[in-house]
């Protein structure tokens, strides 16, 4: 008969090898630097962009959509670093969902009074370019070698995202 210290040994060794299990996959199967997307798309102020054309320069790029609570709640952020690190060569730029619709778009970005560039992805184009983005918030950086380097899904922490773009432009004073 087995007693329960080796029922909870086995238990533990079960588990352990499924988190190791799980972790050494999501390292073999996701790799970064991935390369970004050669994409061209339109803002909102009609400014065409393409990411070939900002190659040498570091890009957050976020999918949100007007009526994602997360995603608005992250709108601060956002102008935050914009403010911060737009003069030193971070361009931004928020990429609505296809299924939101362009009039609350507008309106939100009025509202909040964002500085940053705009996009509407009204056929989920760019979505489907940058791996079948479905779910907001979700942001990505890009570096200046045109490399997603970080990709978060949800509300990413400002703070580490601070740390990170600072990591990837050129020192105040040395562009």
């Amino acid at each position: 008969m087995i007693n329960n210290k080796t029922n909870k040994y086995l238990f533990l060794s079960l588990l352990s090898l499924i988190i190791i299990g799980t972790a050494l996959y999501g390292l073999l199967t996701h790799t970064f630097p991935t390369p970004a997307s050669s994409t061209h798309f339109k803002t909102i102020a009609n400014k065409q962009v393409s990411l070939k054309q900002l190659q040498g320069k570091v890009v957050l790029v976020t999918f949100w959509a007007s009526n994602c609570p997360s995603c608005l709640k992250e709108i601060p952020h956002l102008i935050s670093l914009y403010n911060d690190y737009h003069q030193r060569g971070l361009e931004l730029f928020a990429i609505a969902m296809h299924y939101d619709r362009p009039n609350y778009v507008v309106n939100a970005s009025k509202a909040y009074q964002i500085p940053y560039d705009i996009v509407l992805d009204l056929q989920g184009q760019l979505a489907s370019a940058f791996g079948d983005i479905s779910l907001t918030p979700t942001t990505l950086l890009i570096n200046s070698n045109g490399e997603i380097i970080y990709q978060n899904t949800g509300i990413f922490d400002l703070q580490a995202m601070q740390t990170l773009i600072e990591s990837l432009l050129p020192i105040q004073g040395n562009k």
